[in-house]
């Protein structure tokens, strides 16, 4: 057995550890340190004992005390449900534009919707309707199906050309892609539609090819027909991009976007609240 070394200058004994002269003291660790070090020990056996802690192949040890984050979470959020039932149940009673009137029930209607809008429709339509290319803007008075609360509510449940059977539907033709008109002919018409905005030059041409063409959605006029979703072409707000090269282009093989049907993803009471909101962005309709 080696015999122990005690350093002369600390009385401290050694570890037996020397490099270039210096050798290794064998200091005990502080009794604060160890104390502490043994109460997280005794803290974590106690804790593995009354608390869900250790994870198994089918699940997990669930403790003493039957503890559950997720339990308490579904308390607290049926907690919250029951407070809101009376609100739930107005809003369940009345139609959108009801709830329009109702200037208690409109407020909360506000509140809930702008939190809804912003979990569910910002991300497409941006924050406060503002839009993106190929995405609707909201704040605008430009509406191709119509923005009363009970149209943009029918808009929010069925989505635009969704799965669900009654979705609202609208397809454009591809006069190009489908050779229905050829090059010349498109360009003629599409320029023929920006003289409807004001900017462009029509022709003969291309104002013959419109009423052929076109006039059964857009209208005559040009200025659209709801109940052929065919959008107004005549207030130079454009969805693709505007210009005689963009309107070519979606003329030639246009694009269709596409809004899913919240029905089935979100409760009643939620789509009446975000329709309401979507009214009062700016561009809503009496």
């Amino acid at each position: 057995m080696a015999e122990r070394e005690i350093d002369p200058v600390t009385g401290i004994e050694t570890t037996g550890h020397e490099w270039d002269g210096i050798k290794e003291l064998n200091t005990p660790l502080p009794k604060w340190w160890l104390y502490s070090f043994y109460a997280t020990i005794v803290w974590a056996i106690g804790y593995f004992v009354l608390y869900p802690a250790w994870p198994s192949l089918s699940g997990y040890t669930e403790g003493m005390l039957g503890y559950s984050s997720r339990a308490e979470l579904a308390a607290t959020m049926d907690q919250v449900k029951q407070s809101r039932v009376g609100w739930l149940t107005k809003f369940e009673e009345k139609s959108v534009d009801e709830i329009a009137e109702d200037q208690e029930l409109l407020q909360y209607a506000m509140a809930g919707g702008r939190a809804i809008f912003g979990e569910n429709c910002a991300p497409c339509h941006g924050a406060g309707g503002a839009g993106a290319p190929g995405y609707p803007v909201l704040a605008d008075d430009d509406w191709i199906w119509g923005g009363t609360p009970e149209e943009i509510y029918t808009s929010v449940q069925y989505g635009i050309r969704s799965a669900h059977e009654d979705t609202r539907e609208a397809m454009m033709l591809a006069f190009g892609a489908d050779e229905i008109l050829e090059a010349p002919q498109i360009k003629s018409v599409a320029n023929h539609v920006m003289s409807l905005a004001g900017a462009g030059q029509s022709t003969a041409e291309g104002a013959l090819i419109f009423e052929e063409q076109c006039s059964a959605c857009h209208g005559e006029d040009g200025k659209g027909l709801r109940e052929m979703g065919g959008p107004n072409l005549t207030d130079g707000i454009w969805l693709y991009g505007e210009g005689v090269e963009a309107l070519t282009a979606q003329i030639a093989a246009p694009k269709h976007g596409v809004m899913p049907a919240w029905v089935d993803r979100i409760d009643d009471v939620s789509i009446k609240q975000v329709s309401i909101y979507v009214h009062s962005l700016g561009g809503g309709e009496k």
